[in-house]
């Protein structure tokens, strides 16, 4: 086998890329009112796992609402990958298990480097059985 730098230097950087990438999903479902407003971009959509759609208003909302179920959920992440879909916007897939019900989702997120940080633009839950 042949070794590359090159390739070595392009795994090391997707492997940060992709622990950052996480760390901003786990910040997202911490549903804190300042992390979101800067995490979501402007644009963002959701298709949520009950089937309802989100923008980011609607997710700012339901933070302020202090009686909102989201307040309650806590996460935990498996199966967690990063696909490069172009040099500034990624695809992260994963598997949640929420901690209070144990329902599992099957999760996706594109995120975009906007030139300042990287703000999630759409996000869809689907349960799993």
């Amino acid at each position: 086998m042949t070794f590359h730098f090159n390739e070595a230097v392009n795994d090391v950087e997707d492997k940060q890329l992709e622990e950052h990438i996480l760390l901003l999903e786990k910040q997202v479902m911490e549903y804190d009112y300042q992390k979101l407003s800067s995490l979501l971009a402007e644009d963002f959509r959701e298709f949520g796992n009950s089937g309802t759609k989100y923008t980011k208003q609607d997710q700012l909302d339901s933070v302020i609402n202090k009686n909102s179920p989201k307040h309650n959920n806590r996460f935990s992440v498996t199966e967690f990958k990063v696909n490069m879909l172009s040099p500034d916007v990624v695809l992260a897939t994963y598997k949640t298990l929420r901690e209070r019900d144990l329902k599992q989702s099957l999760r996706s997120s594109i995120w975009q480097n906007n030139g300042e940080r990287w703000q999630m633009t759409f996000h869809q839950g689907t349960p799993t059985s």
